[in-house]
């Protein structure tokens, strides 16, 4: 049974994470101790709030360098969720500009509405679109709707980092893989049935 660790840096929406992950077949975990990132055969990083405070947190409580040796040395899954996502770019500017984890390359910035129908924050069901052949979404048909909640995007500098994109003030990118590094910026946790599905292909890496 695989081991996921929800990382606690007091800025997670845990308990859905939880539930999911437990219904998508794993022991779970919520922490921030090394023996905690250890143990864990899979490591996840929710996040609900701005990128400023999301990194001021991880760096005060030295998660950040956890999450790198799990990556860098250990070789571990991770998978960042909606600010979890942006945190593993280079750098954001939610708050004030502020270095990320780095994971991927890239920027976050806030979205432009390119539509006056198009709200922002940007929140409820939408298509991802998808063309790789990413084990993340196995068994998942391109164009399939999940759930949003965010005012800021993901711009990568490698498009080769891009997995999954969705049509909203122009085009976003939903998901991003590198290495043994994955994120989307929808819910899973929240996304019923083809949600669960991303998580159990995750635990499945």
């Amino acid at each position: 049974m695989p081991i996921a660790l929800i990382i606690d840096y007091l800025m997670g929406n845990t308990d859905s994470m939880k539930r999911a992950l437990e219904e998508s077949g794993a022991r779970v975990i919520i922490g921030n101790e090394p023996r905690f990132f250890e143990e864990a055969t899979h490591i996840i990083l929710p996040g609900v709030g701005s990128f400023f405070q999301g990194m001021t947190n991880l760096n005060e409580m030295r998660i950040s360098e956890q999450i790198k040796e799990q990556v860098f040395v250990k070789g571990k899954p991770v998978l960042g969720v909606c600010l979890g996502m942006q945190m593993l770019a280079t750098k954001g500017t939610e708050g004030c500009e502020i270095s990320g984890l780095g994971l991927i390359d890239g920027i976050v910035e806030l979205m432009v509405q390119k539509d006056p129908a198009e709200k922002i924050p940007h929140v409820g069901w939408n298509d991802v679109i998808h063309s790789s052949n990413d084990p993340l979404f196995s068994g998942i048909p391109s164009g399939k709707d999940f759930y949003f909640v965010h005012s800021y995007h993901m711009k990568c500098d490698n498009e080769s980092d891009i997995i999954g994109r969705t049509k909203y003030c122009g085009e976003i990118v939903s998901a991003v893989h590198k290495g043994s590094v994955w994120g989307t910026q929808f819910h899973p946790e929240k996304s019923q049935r083809m949600g669960f599905q991303i998580l159990k292909n995750f635990l499945a890496v």
